[in-house]
C-alpha cells in the first residue's frame, strides 16, 4: 500500500478519536483528511504488541448488573450494566486467539466518528491480540488491576496494557460503562449507543461521570472479590493487592474511586482532568501517579490545572510524569495502531511505537513497585533511554 494512503487512513483513526481535549472532550466529527482507497485499506493487519512478561494471557467476558442503582443516563433502562474483560495469567498453548472487537463494534465506531468511507471495519476488528478464549488458569494468586477507559471509547481501546500487565502476573479487569462509549456489544444482542456522548456537556456532568465510574468499579471489586463472585477464576484475585488506572475521565474516576473505597492500594491517572480533587485529608497515604502529555499537563499554566490542585493533596508516594511530543490517546492502543499504518502527525510527533513502550514501560513499573514489591528506579528520575519522559516534582 503506498505510504502516503496509509497515513491518511492513520491520522484520520487516530486524530479524530484522539482529539485534544480535556478528559471529557468528545472528538471531532469529520476530519479533513484525502479519502484512501478502501481496497488498500483492506490489505492492512493490524497487531498489539506482543507482551513481555512470562504469562500467557488469557481472556475472558463477564456482564455484570448492579441491581442497587438505576442507570444515571437512561433511567427508563434500569438497572446499572457494565461490560468487563477479564485478562488472567494463563497456561501456555491453552485457548484460541481472542477478537480484538466485533465487526459491528468497528463499524460504529467508525461511523461515530464519520469515518466509516475511510477505515473499514474489518481493518480495526481484526487487529492481531495476544490473549487467549477458553484459556487454563496459571497456577497461583495475583494482584488485580481495573481499568477504565477514556470518555466515548470502549475498553478495547486499553487492550494492550491489559495484556502487557498480566503477562506480567497481574489479573486485569477493563471496564465499559454503559451508554459511555460507542460500540459496545451487550447480551442479548443488544449494542448500547453512547448516550452519555450526546447530553454531557459541562463541567457539570464530568463530576457526574467521574463519580459514576467511582460507583461502577466498586461494585466491580464487589463481585470479584465479594462471597460469591461473578467470575468462574476469582480465586486467582489476591484480595490484599489491589490498583486502579484509566484514562482520560477514567483517570480522573480511578481518583474518585479511591477517595470512596479502601481496598485500592495504588491508582493511575492518564491524561485525565480530576473532576473532582481528592479531599483535604488526601488518599489515606497511598500511591499514585499522573502520567500525561507536556503540552496539556505540565506543572503551572498548562491547559488543565485540576493536576496542580490535585498535586497538593496527594499525601502519599506519588510521581508527575509528562510525555513530550505526546497526544491525549498516546496512553492507549491507537497511536500504536496507527503507526502500523504509517501515521505521521506534526502536532504530536511522538512515534506511535514510543508512546506504547512509554505507557506500558511506566505504568507497569508503578503496579510492580507498589503491588508486587519490586524496586523500580525507572520511577526515581530521568531515565537516558526515556529522553521523552520527564519526572516532575513542583
Amino acid at each position: 500500500m503506498p505510504r502516503v494512503r496509509l497515513a491518511a487512513v492513520a491520522a484520520a483513526l487516530v486524530l479524530s478519536l484522539a482529539g485534544t481535549g480535556t478528559a471529557l472532550a468528545a472528538p471531532e466529527h469529520g476530519p479533513a483528511v484525502a479519502a484512501p482507497a478502501s481496497s488498500d485499506a483492506k490489505e492492512v493487519r493490524l497487531s498489539l504488541p506482543r507482551p513481555t512478561g512470562p504469562y500467557a494471557v488469557g481472556r475472558e467476558t463477564l456482564h455484570l448488573v448492579d441491581t442497587s442503582r438505576t442507570d444515571h443516563w437512561v433511567p427508563e433502562a434500569g438497572a446499572r450494566e457494565l461490560m468487563v474483560s477479564m485478562y488472567y495469567p494463563a497456561r501456555p498453548g491453552t485457548g484460541t486467539q481472542a477478537p480484538y472487537m466485533t465487526t459491528e463494534s468497528a463499524r460504529l465506531l467508525l461511523e461515530y466518528q464519520d469515518l466509516d468511507k475511510l477505515v473499514p471495519a474489518e481493518v480495526l476488528s481484526g487487529t492481531r491480540t495476544h490473549s487467549a478464549t477458553g484459556a487454563r488458569p496459571a497456577h497461583g494468586r495475583f494482584p488485580l488491576v481495573v481499568l477504565s477507559p477514556g470518555f466515548t471509547a470502549p475498553r478495547t481501546t486499553i487492550s494492550a496494557l491489559a495484556e502487557e500487565l498480566t503477562s506480567r502476573g497481574y489479573v486485569v479487569a477493563t471496564v465499559d460503562h454503559a451508554y459511555e462509549a460507542v460500540g459496545v456489544p451487550f447480551p442479548g444482542g443488544r449494542t448500547l449507543p453512547c448516550t452519555a456522548c450526546e447530553l454531557a456537556q459541562d463541567e457539570a456532568d464530568h463530576e457526574a461521570i467521574a463519580n459514576g465510574r467511582a460507583k461502577d468499579l466498586s461494585f466491580v471489586l464487589d463481585r470479584l472479590t465479594g462471597r460469591h463472585p461473578a467470575w468462574r477464576y476469582a480465586r486467582l484475585i489476591d484480595p490484599k493487592r489491589i490498583g486502579m488506572g484509566g484514562h482520560s475521565i477514567g483517570g480522573a474516576g480511578t481518583a474518585s474511586t479511591m477517595a470512596l473505597d479502601r481496598r485500592i492500594r495504588a491508582g493511575v491517572n492518564m491524561d485525565g482532568g480530576f473532576a473532582t480533587a481528592p479531599t483535604a485529608a488526601g488518599l489515606g497515604g497511598r500511591p499514585f501517579m499522573l502520567l500525561g502529555t507536556e503540552a496539556g499537563h505540565s506543572p503551572g499554566g498548562s491547559s488543565d490545572p485540576t493536576w496542580d490542585r490535585a498535586w497538593r493533596r496527594l499525601d502519599g508516594w506519588k510521581r508527575w510524569v509528562t510525555v513530550a511530543g505526546a497526544g491525549h490517546f498516546a496512553f492507549t492502543d491507537l497511536p500504536v495502531l496507527g503507526a502500523q499504518l504509517g501515521m505521521s502527525d506534526p502536532a504530536e510527533p511522538l512515534p506511535g511505537q514510543r508512546a506504547g513502550e512509554i505507557t506500558l514501560g511506566y505504568v507497569g513499573a508503578f503496579y510492580d513497585l507498589h503491588l508486587r514489591g519490586i524496586p523500580q528506579p525507572l520511577l526515581d528520575g530521568p531515565s537516558p533511554q526515556n529522553p521523552e519522559v520527564k519526572l516532575h516534582n513542583p
